[in-house]
């Protein structure tokens, strides 16, 4: 039930079997030299589709264009304001609740904190103004962390590294660069950095050397079967 696929009578006959839609937030960001700029996106997106594969969910069109920090001056990173974003959000939100939809899961592939509290803050201020909507908000990356140890060899993997190679591995083979960088950047403690480029040159937080497509198979897997369970919890409205 993906929205830019859908005729009217579609959607129509699809609020006979749910009112809950995924949104999915990403951003255009620089992932190493080996992934694609997209990568945060395709993620969460794939994940959406996938779950919609299995069980009635509307997927909203992803947002491509995320906040952007750590990496903003990194070549590729295009962000926007969080103003803009939350803006942008709380528009979606309210026109589809318009057309009738009244569970909202916002699932971000953007894993930055800025844009995870742009969110919250968002799905927070709604969940005042209208007393008949539910709303979730995760990023890809907590979804099963617990699970994906079974999996992952890395023990401090956030960008670019093992997690993410393997799932675009899994997703898109071929947009994968053959290169398989490590790294670990340290900041200054407490400072605020103007020029964070200086301190993580090469944009990875982690060591895909480590990553294969079996790998992401089974991470995407079980990041699939933790959003369905993810679902269900919101469309129960027993902790509401």
């Amino acid at each position: 039930m993906l929205l830019e696929q859908m005729s009217m009578p579609g959607f129509v006959e699809g609020l006979k079997r749910t009112r809950t839609v995924a949104v999915p937030c990403g951003a255009v960001e620089e992932h190493g030299s080996h992934l694609p700029l997209g990568t945060d996106t395709i993620h969460a997106y794939e994940l959406c589709r996938e779950a919609a594969s299995r069980r009635p969910l509307f997927v909203a069109p992803p947002l491509f264009y995320g906040v952007i920090r750590s990496t903003r001056n990194h070549p590729g990173s295009v962000g926007i304001r969080p103003a803009t974003f939350r803006a942008v959000v709380a528009d979606v939100i309210t026109d589809l609740r318009r057309q009738g939809l009244r569970s909202f899961l916002l699932i971000s592939g953007h894993a930055s904190g800025l844009q995870l509290a742009a969110l919250t803050e968002v799905g927070e201020e709604l969940l005042g103004i209208y007393p008949d909507i539910r709303v979730a908000v995760v990023s890809v990356l907590e979804l099963a962390p617990h699970a994906w140890r079974e999996v992952t060899e890395c023990t401090d993997d956030s960008h670019a590294g093992e997690v993410e190679t393997s799932v675009m591995l899994h997703l898109r083979p071929d947009w994968v660069g053959k290169d398989r960088p490590r790294e670990w950047p340290r900041f200054p403690k407490h400072l605020l950095i103007r020029d964070k480029l200086r301190y993580w040159p090469g944009g990875v937080w982690g060591d895909a050397s480590l990553a294969s497509t079996t790998k992401g198979k089974k991470l995407f897997e079980l990041s699939v079967a933790a959003l369905i369970s993810l679902v269900e919890e919101l469309e129960s409205g027993t902790w509401s």
